[in-house]
């Protein structure tokens, strides 16, 4: 059954935070339920987050909610097995928009998909000239792989 993956023992790590302050603007924002509070990293090309779930599951689908002028234009969901390398699940393109944006894994459909440790979350190609990303919220959905 599909769900949110989400939970209090998922562990996340992200690429930065804006001038480091993670009081105002740090990772656990995301997952708040909160529409005010945000995940703001600080510049640079590529902005990433990794979240390490503490048992194996099947990705389903991705929800990301960033603010407009700060969203990536390109996006790669990588996952990997517990000691294993990353590996490319999907590629998605959100808009430049402040809406809830959903990507399906296309790579891997549901009843196919591969059970991973670890996703890694790339944005590229931000649309903020210094490379800045503002997330709201974001999701992963799927199953605990069997």
């Amino acid at each position: 059954m599909e769900a949110s993956l989400i939970c209090s023992e998922v562990n996340s790590r992200v690429s930065s935070v804006l001038n480091r302050d993670v009081k105002q603007y740090g990772k656990k924002y995301m997952f708040d339920g909160n529409e005010e509070t945000c995940w703001n990293s600080d510049q640079g090309e590529l902005q990433w987050v990794i979240l390490e779930f503490p048992q194996s599951v099947k990705v389903s689908e991705l929800k990301v909610q960033f603010q407009g002028g700060f969203s990536a234009k390109t996006c790669t969901l990588e996952g990997c097995l517990k000691g294993g390398e990353f590996k490319v699940i999907s590629h998605f393109y959100p808009e430049d928009n402040n809406s809830l944006q959903i990507s399906f894994c296309l790579c891997f459909p549901i009843q196919e998909a591969h059970a991973v440790d670890k996703v890694k979350i790339m944005f590229e190609n931000s649309a903020d000239f210094f490379g800045r990303l503002i997330v709201y919220s974001l999701d992963v959905l799927g199953e605990k792989a069997s």
